[in-house]
């Protein structure tokens, strides 16, 4: 399938790149060094001092230190990360998500010292990374919206004034960045303040951005997103839509892929609306739309994250494509055909997190046919715990929905991580659920489920 993504099937003669840094950690630095490894470009793994054992250190070609354990210190240290691409000679960086992998001041600061950013353009991260200027783009070039702020705010009155305009219950964001944080749902004025204040430190501690934005709380919808890839030449194609509903406070836990939920109609549409949309942009890379869904036709724009997603996997496995790959080929100016990718199969992932820190005294991971995983953590290796608690994506692909949720509890049975504490019961208990299995869920399922269980003990 790769060779049908782009016009070429030698797609890149000439790589403008030769040596990546990768200004990330963990299972993504893990999985970019292996693209990279396939393509033949030299990688160089970055670390703070808590990872200095980390895996992704022992892979790359090279590894270099960029300060203490603190993230603000080191993987959010752009000067450190510049500095550590001169010392080491690198071509270009990529960005991995999370950290730095939406902030335009790095992508700019990288481009300005004559490296190659893996990544759209500055301007358009900024653009995108808006959620006020995001939203009014997607709107005029026809992305159904739902009510939000007219301008992201950082002050608490000006912010609580806004809320009452739209109307409770609203949902509280962080202006910059993703992965659930900065996000708070606000049911009345005498809780704004206190959840404002909580949201808002997220935002400064995770991206380094005080600006909160906020838009009317849909209160029990699905969470549907469509991958989409874009070229140097203008083409774009949606790869294919995923099902994130399963999440706990605006965490995602698990993730699906197609999104089966969907009739052929809304998908088509969504898949149609991503491409036209992201079209006059002039994006370059991987990209992820994502929507609130409530039912056949009624579906709204969220937001579009500029960077590779934490459940890509889900859709390599359906789409046949290898999204790294293709993310530093159209980066060294690749060409995309245009076409869609026929999905096939289906695919979930769990993912697993630490509850805890310390060192893992026993590991075992599942194998077999339909399994794969993602993860930096071998036997031995001590969880810090200063970064996202996220230490593995188990993620199981088979010719139907069915199949794969039954295949994947009993791989997650047989996961063993020991030494410290996960969510592997939870997810254990959450495949065994009659409403997942039923597709009877939405966004708040998870999080009301484990309410109602800690209410009954």
């Amino acid at each position: 399938m790769m060779n049908h993504l782009f016009k070429s099937s030698k797609a890149v003669v000439d790589w403008p790149f030769h040596k990546l840094l990768i200004a990330n950690r963990g299972e993504i630095a893990v999985r970019i060094i292996r693209a990279c490894r396939d393509l033949g470009i030299r990688t160089v793994a970055v670390y703070s001092t808590a990872d200095r054992d980390a895996l992704h250190t022992k892979l790359a070609d090279e590894s270099i230190c960029i300060g203490p354990a603190s993230a603000k210190d080191s993987y959010l240290s752009i000067d450190q990360l510049i500095e550590a691409a001169k010392v080491t000679r690198s071509d270009a960086i990529h960005p991995g998500y999370g950290f730095l992998s939406e902030d335009p001041t790095f992508a700019k600061q990288i481009v300005a010292n004559d490296l190659i950013y893996i990544g759209a353009d500055a301007d358009v991260i900024s653009l995108l990374g808006n959620k006020e200027a995001a939203r009014k783009t997607m709107h005029l070039n026809g992305m159904p919206i739902v009510s939000g702020s007219k301008e992201a705010v950082t002050d608490e009155k000006v912010a609580a004034e806004q809320a009452e305009q739209i109307g409770y219950p609203v949902m509280l964001k962080a202006s910059s960045g993703g992965g659930g944080k900065g996000m708070r749902i606000i049911h009345s004025r005498k809780e704004f303040a206190k959840l404002f204040s909580v949201a808002q430190g997220e935002a400064v501690e995770s991206f380094n951005d005080e600006h909160m934005y906020i838009e009317k709380y849909l209160a029990n919808p699905r969470h549907i997103e469509v991958q989409i890839i874009a070229d140097q030449y203008g083409n774009v194609v949606s790869v294919g839509e995923r099902d994130c509903t399963i999440q706990s406070h605006n965490q995602k836990v698990m993730e699906e892929a197609p999104a089966v939920i969907l009739n052929d109609v809304d998908r088509n549409r969504m898949l149609s609306i991503c491409e036209n949309v992201v079209a006059p942009l002039h994006y370059v890379g991987l990209g992820t739309i994502e929507f609130l869904y409530e039912g056949p036709g009624r579906f709204y724009f969220m937001e579009m994250n500029t960077r590779i997603q934490v459940e890509h996997p889900i859709t390599e496995l359906t789409s046949g494509i290898d999204l790294v790959k293709a993310q530093l080929m159209v980066s060294a100016g690749a060409q995309l055909a245009k076409m869609h990718p026929n999905e096939s199969e289906f695919a979930l992932e769990c993912r697993i997190t630490a509850l805890s820190a310390g060192t893992i005294t026993g590991l075992h991971l599942p194998g077999g046919y339909g399994i794969r995983i993602d993860t930096a953590i071998y036997q031995g290796y001590v969880v810090p715990p200063y970064y996202d608690a996220m230490i593995a994506k188990i993620i199981v692909f088979g010719s139907n929905r069915q199949e794969v949720v039954q295949q994947m509890r009993s791989v997650i049975d047989e996961t063993v991580v020991n030494g410290i504490d996960t969510n592997l019961n939870l997810l254990a208990q959450i495949l065994s659920e009659p409403d997942f299995r039923n597709m009877n869920t939405n966004v708040n399922w998870l999080d009301n489920q484990i309410q109602l269980s800690n209410e009954q003990e």
